[in-house]
């Protein structure tokens, strides 16, 4: 059987039997320890990429660092309201979770390019 096919097979058969025994709450709690354990995941990677670069930050200009730590901050906030407490629903709540997101990212971006630029 081709792959592609058994693979919807499956998805169907977990649908049919989720239906059938009305087990939406169990994946509303599965789908929430998902979100929790992403969440932990992006932190994880973002600790791990900062312990391997911490002396090499530290030497950074105080205002390099507090941009820098600023946007990390403000783009992990984004991600846990955006997760954990209301997830956008509408148009405008996506537009501006993304804009958030972006800035903080082109902030963070441009802080360490800065700080990475030798020469004139």
């Amino acid at each position: 059987m081709n792959p592609a096919v058994r693979g919807w097979l499956i998805i169907l058969a977990i649908a049919g039997v989720v239906t059938a025994f009305s087990l939406q709450g169990g994946l509303e709690i599965l789908f929430w320890v998902v979100r929790i354990v992403f969440i932990v995941a992006i932190a994880l990677l973002l600790y791990r990429l900062w312990r391997s670069r911490r002396e090499e930050i530290a030497a950074w200009p105080g205002r390099s660092k507090a941009v820098f730590y600023g946007g990390v901050v403000l783009a992990l906030v984004n991600l846990v309201v955006a997760f954990l407490v209301d997830y956008p629903s509408n148009g405008l709540e996506v537009v501006i979770f993304v804009a958030v997101l972006v800035s903080a990212g082109y902030s963070i971006y441009r802080v360490w390019r800065e700080q990475h630029t030798y020469g004139y």
